[in-house]
Formats: structure tokens, C-alpha cells, sequence
């Protein structure tokens, strides 16, 4: 019985490395190569188009520009889901649970569905291309996962902790900053993993309201990347595979964490 479990996940895994392998054994492939065998592995491994995407192409700034908006916005959500989930998790005031049920609501409400109200507000007030108004976007659309996360795992800290920062003279802000959050480094972490890759690898509203060229981030500048050089497939793997690298070295180094993170507030 226990066969079948392992050989699911096994063949998962292997659906979701396949892509990947063959995206980096394409990226070094010449163009020729590529042509006469698309799955093999190459006869002699180049690294030509790796020194195009970076050199001959703005690729730099496009990444600074993700970089930025990541920093911003992951940065503003956590801020703001710290307070919150604290709020709802330890503190009685009327119409907790309801905030609680509206926020966790929001995560099912698609994104695509706020570009024109929003397109329309970000035009009045001159928003449309600027690093801030795109920050407050992305920090709205993580911020209700990221509640709902804390408020889960705050909840399964123990009580003692807090009556006793109680008893010492703590205020909220206290206890918050000295006892919740050096407990919740798993969890926090983990979030800023999750919503640094959700704010990476979205295209559709850095496209609507990053217009001008100079602010596009590496997801935007990819689709124009592969436009631009559509026929050239190994050169658009390459782009591709350094556009995924610094989401993959932070998930790398932030593995263990990440996993305790998800499985914070499971169980008590």
C-alpha cells in the first residue's frame, strides 16, 4: 500500500522537472543543434546565449525593476499582515471574525477582475507607471493569504506566553514585536517566499500598469524577449532559465524554513 503514494509523488516530481531539465539543456544548445534534435542532449554545450540575455539585451533592468517591486511589496504586506493577524488572532473587538471571513474571502477574488477599476483610479491619480502605485497593487493581492497564514499559526502559540508578557507590563505592540514575531520566523519566511514569487512571475498587471519601457519587469520583458525572438528558441530558454534563477536560489536557501512554514498552525 505504501507503493502507490511514493510512485504518485514520484511521477509528480518527474512532471514537474521535465519542463525545467529541458529548458536549461535547451538554453545551451545552438540554434543549428536545436534544429536538427529539439530533445537530446547537446553535442557540444554553449553558453553564447546566456552572454546575449545579459549583455545584449536589458535584461539587468528588467530584473531590478522585479527586484524592486518584490522588495516594495512583500515588504508592505508583511508589515501589514503582522498587525493584522495579530489583531484578529489575540484581540476581542467587535466584528473580528467578520474582518477575518472578508479578508480570507479576498484570496478567491480573481485579480483580473480589479483592472479596470483600478486601471481607471491609478489613471486619475497619475499612478500608471510609477514603482508605488504597482507596490500597492501587488501588496493588496498578497496581503489576504498572508493574514490568513499568521492569523492561523498565532492562534496555536501559547496562551501562557501572552498572559504572562501581560502580567510583565507588555503593551500589544510589545508583545507583538518581543514574543509573537521571534516565534514566527517559519511562517514569515514562507510567506515571503510565496508572495516574492507570486509578485516574480506575474505578467498580466505588470503589463497594464508598468507601461513605460523603462519600468518593464522580467516577466513583461520575456514576453517581449520571446516576441522579439520567436524563431530562436535555445535564446528564449536561456532568458527564461535567468529569469528563474534568483526565485530559485531563494527557495533553495530558504527550503527548511519554507517547509516548517507551511506546515505552521496545521496541527496544534
Amino acid at each position: 500500500m505504501r507503493l502507490l503514494p511514493h510512485l504518485t509523488l514520484t511521477l509528480a516530481s518527474v512532471i514537474a522537472v521535465v519542463p525545467s531539465v529541458w529548458m536549461l539543456i535547451t538554453a545551451f544548445k545552438a540554434q543549428t543543434e536545436y534544429q536538427a534534435d529539439k530533445t537530446g542532449l547537446p553535442d557540444v554545450w554553449v553558453l553564447d546565449h546566456f552572454r546575449q540575455v545579459l549583455f545584449e539585451s536589458p535584461f539587468f533592468l528588467w530584473m531590478m525593476n522585479s527586484l524592486i517591486l518584490v522588495a516594495g511589496s512583500v515588504a508592505l504586506s508583511l508589515v501589514i499582515a503582522c498587525f493584522a493577524a495579530y489583531a484578529i488572532a489575540r484581540m476581542e473587538f467587535r466584528g473580528r471574525d467578520t474582518l477575518f471571513a472578508v479578508s480570507t474571502a479576498l484570496m478567491a477574488v480573481p485579480p483580473v477582475v480589479l483592472i479596470v477599476p483600478l486601471f481607471v483610479v491609478y489613471t486619475r491619480l497619475g499612478l500608471i507607471s510609477t514603482y508605488s502605485g504597482a507596490i500597492i497593487i501587488y501588496a493588496g493581492l498578497i496581503t489576504p493569504f498572508s493574514v490568513y497564514l499568521l492569523v492561523t499559526f498565532f492562534r496555536t502559540l501559547p496562551q501562557d506566553l501572552f498572559d504572562a508578557a501581560v502580567m510583565d507590563g507588555a503593551s500589544h505592540l510589545q508583545i507583538l514585536r518581543k514574543v509573537v514575531l521571534p516565534l514566527s520566523l517559519a511562517p514569515l519566511l514562507t510567506l515571503v517566499i510565496v508572495n516574492a514569487l507570486f509578485v516574480w512571475n506575474d505578467l498580466l498587471m505588470a503589463v497594464i500598469f508598468l507601461q513605460d519601457d523603462a519600468k518593464k519587469t522580467v516577466m513583461a520583458g520575456i514576453a517581449v524577449f520571446q516576441g522579439r525572438y520567436n524563431n530562436q528558441i535555445p535564446l528564449t530558454m536561456a532568458g527564461m532559465a535567468v529569469a528563474a534563477a534568483p526565485m530559485l536560489f531563494l527557495y533553495l536557501v530558504f527550503q527548511r524554513h519554507f517547509v516548517r512554514g507551511l506546515m505552521a498552525g496545521a496541527v496544534k
